[in-house]
């Protein structure tokens, strides 16, 4: 295998009122972390607590992360640093409408990124295996092809990503996350980056008759988008299977014939995309079998994301008990991470005795959605904790009760 040199990403927030160029702001950036003989890894610092008086007056925070996933630090003088300076927007998503006929129709919500409604949702997504690295690494090097036009007749690329497993699993929270780290991390090649957003499910369903000619229509807005070389097109399309029907089932007379066109239209459109150096498609499903094979054989990503498993569910576990401590909804006591506990052996000391006792919730909670992993801690407070604030004992209690009322539900 490969040797990697270590390779420290450090993503800077600048304040939108910040006067300073994204120079100033790197440069500052740089020399603090010059400072630093080791830094924490995917752990935002936050600006008003760094040394340097530009960064705590004109950032809000700074994460860093390393191509190795499975570190917690890296040590500074041997990495290759690279720093990306970035204002969030601030408007919300709109909802974007189509006439057709007399009607207008809802067909997409669209962003521009980095937005601030999705603002720290990579950090706070966790899995088993390195999905989100690889994820990142993938499309990064689709869009430099893109960029630097490696004939795709060559070297097939359609920069189709397309994450399908159960319901619940973060497969939208992903693709939203992927678009406004993709416009981070090209912030130089880009000077915005836009997500439009097509819920092909509702679409289908309520103009079921009319999708194919809206498909095509919508399709040739997303074009206009792309014809400024300066926008990074970030375009996700959820529920892919209703738009990408497999048309086998329609022939054989088990779906109606317009589903047909539907996914004619899609292919014919995704095809069209192809010569746009500037444009990443990203699709998710609930049911993969359920989609066209030619659709499926566009993707360059096909990736299963399933339900987390104990090392993620931790994770997820130890950063919500987090938030309600710098909330004040639980009294602060020291959780460690699953490396530390791996470190020591699981040796269970007073020091450890509650991380190892979130560490058997996460072992009580492997088949539960992500979705609902994050409902734990709420229904934990709601349902069996009376009182404003909790010691990280009885909220453990708590969280035990939830997880098992949640168990009887899905056994119903």
């Amino acid at each position: 295998m490969l040797e990697m040199v270590d390779v420290l990403d450090v993503e800077v927030c600048q304040k939108h009122d910040s006067t300073l160029s994204r120079d100033e702001i790197e440069q500052t950036v740089r020399e603090e972390l010059n400072l630093l003989v080791e830094v924490d890894l995917n752990i935002p610092i936050v600006g008003e607590k760094c040394t340097d008086n530009i960064l705590k007056s004109h950032v809000i925070s700074i994460v860093c992360t390393c191509n190795h996933a499975e570190k917690n630090q890296i040590t500074v003088a041997n990495a290759e640093v690279r720093v990306y300076v970035y204002r969030l927007e601030q408007e919300d998503g709109a909802i974007e409408t189509m006439q057709n006929d007399s009607e207008e129709v809802p067909v997409s919500s669209h962003w521009i990124l980095p937005a601030q409604e999705f603002y720290g949702l990579w950090e706070n997504l966790y899995y088993d295996s390195d999905i989100q690295e690889n994820l990142l690494h993938f499309v990064e090097t689709m869009m430099v092809y893109s960029d630097r036009r490696v004939n795709p007749n060559i070297i097939n690329c359609n920069r189709v990503v397309l994450l399908h497993g159960p319901p619940g699993t973060g497969k939208t929270s992903m693709c939203r996350a992927l678009a406004q780290k993709i416009a981070i991390r090209l912030g130089d090649r880009y000077s915005r980056g836009e997500l439009v957003e097509i819920n092909s499910h509702s679409l289908f369903s309520k103009w079921f008759s009319e999708s194919g000619k809206l498909v095509m229509k919508l399709f040739g807005e997303i074009r206009a988008l792309l014809e400024d070389p300066r926008a990074l097109v970030c375009v996700l399309i959820d529920e892919v299977e209703s738009l990408a029907h497999a048309r086998k089932s329609s022939l054989s007379g088990t779906e109606p014939s317009d589903s047909i066109r539907v996914v004619n239209a899609l292919l014919t459109q995704l095809d069209q995309l192809k010569r746009y150096p500037n444009v990443l498609i990203l699709t998710t499903s609930n049911v993969t079998e359920a989609i066209d094979l030619a659709f499926v054989d566009r993707a360059d990503i096909n990736q299963f994301i399933g339900h987390p498993q104990e090392q993620a569910i931790y994770k997820i576990y130890h950063s919500c008990l987090r938030e309600l401590m710098r909330t004040d909804f639980i009294e602060y006591e020291m959780l460690h991470s699953m490396s530390y506990l791996k470190k020591y052996g699981y040796e269970e000391n007073p020091e450890t005795k509650k991380s190892l006792q979130l560490l058997e919730l996460s072992r009580q909670s492997v088949g539960l959605s992500g979705r609902t992993l994050r409902k734990i801690p709420f229904l934990a407070h709601a349902l069996y904790l009376h009182a404003k604030k909790s010691s990280l004992h009885r909220f453990l209690r708590a969280m035990h009760f939830a997880i098992e009322r949640q168990r009887e539900i899905g056994a119903e």
